[in-house]
């Protein structure tokens, strides 16, 4: 939480006018916010891990640490430079860790949040940048518009060629979902339910960010009646064995290694046909956590597994190509059985 006292604010603020950059520029950001900013950013600080993803993939030279430190399980899957960069903490979102100090100590060019736009995130922006002197931008993170915001991101960021070679990646991956779609008639769709937590129990409503993948590919959401607008529910089982799921993503190894064991989930049509999925989660999720550019494979992993006649192309080759050129690392044959462990696709 941000916590500072009146005093030190102030000085923070005329300190911030002192050492502004004398030639900066003005971008305009996904909120219609006009930021000045410096000529050349060289330390980014992300608001949170969706910003910290799309950080990475576009500049990782920029990173001024991770939200969250990678797990050592995650390490391989990253680029040696920046595996190790301090836990920076999160700005915005559940649980926000980080007070001013922290955040000037980071002597960041520039904070970037990649997610949802709304009065609360512009009016955290706002105040952040006011109190700070450190220049705030929003970039929309809706699934749709990730390829806008790979390209502006990029173009603020100096790295413009990598952002055109990404955003056409994710032009095509889209594309690729809507040219199998077309062959799958809409009763065909598999019914899915998204089991999150070693329980399976916590998922995503209909027109969630956290769903909101699955509802891209096809699928059919199940998760109805917990709440008027999307976002995260927790379910009974009996309220699952109502809605009937054909298929389970799941994104809990436990839950998935421990669903077609248990007598409370066998009446589930997906347990009893044993299509539990389980995500590949490395180094971030396929299909959540966090909610950012890494969704992309997950499109192409979930054609895979819920389409596998009509989806195109090789699933291992994809996967390759995609850490290729969005991770910047190439996969092992062993790196590549270990992210799949359980997967099916």
């Amino acid at each position: 939480m941000l916590r500072r006292r009146g005093a030190l604010a102030a000085l923070i603020a005329v300190l911030a006018l002192v050492v502004a950059p004398a030639w900066a520029r003005t971008v305009t950001d996904s909120a219609g916010r006009r930021v000045d900013i410096p000529d050349h950013v060289s330390r980014v600080f992300a608001a949170g891990p969706p910003a910290s993803v799309l950080l990475y993939m576009l500049a990782p030279q920029t990173m001024t640490g991770w939200v969250r430190a990678p797990r050592p399980e995650d390490k391989p899957f990253l680029l040696p430079a920046v595996r190790d960069l301090p836990e920076t903490g999160r700005l915005t979102g559940r649980g926000d860790t980080v007070n001013l100090e922290q955040l000037l100590a980071a002597k960041p060019d520039l904070i970037v949040d990649f997610g949802t736009i709304s009065d609360t995130y512009r009016s955290l922006a706002d105040r952040v940048q006011q109190q700070t002197g450190i220049p705030y931008l929003l970039i929309d993170g809706s699934f749709g518009n990730t390829p806008a915001a790979l390209r502006l991101l990029a173009g603020i960021l100096g790295v413009p060629e990598r952002g055109e070679a990404l955003a056409k990646a994710a032009e095509a991956i889209f594309a690729q979902v809507d040219t199998t779609l077309a062959a799958v008639p809409a009763d065909q769709r598999p019914k899915v339910y998204l089991a999150r937590g070693p329980e399976g129990l916590e998922s995503g409503s209909r027109g969630s960010i956290t769903t909101e993948i699955l509802e891209r590919v096809g699928a059919v959401n199940v998760v109805e009646g917990l709440r008027d607008k999307g976002g995260l529910v927790t379910a009974s089982r009996e309220q699952v064995i109502a809605w009937a799921p054909d298929t389970i993503v799941a994104l809990d190894r436990r839950f998935a290694q421990g669903v077609a064991a248990s007598p409370d989930w066998q009446p589930v049509p997906a347990v009893k046909a044993k299509r539990v999925f389980l995500s590949p989660g490395q180094p971030f999720g396929f299909v959540d956590v966090p909610p950012s550019v890494n969704r992309l494979i997950g499109l192409t992993w979930l054609l895979h597994t819920l389409y596998p006649e009509q989806a195109p192309g090789t699933l291992s080759d994809q996967i390759r190509g995609f850490y290729h050129l969005f991770y910047q690392v190439d996969l092992t044959d062993a790196d590549l059985a270990r992210l799949l462990d359980g997967a099916g696709g």
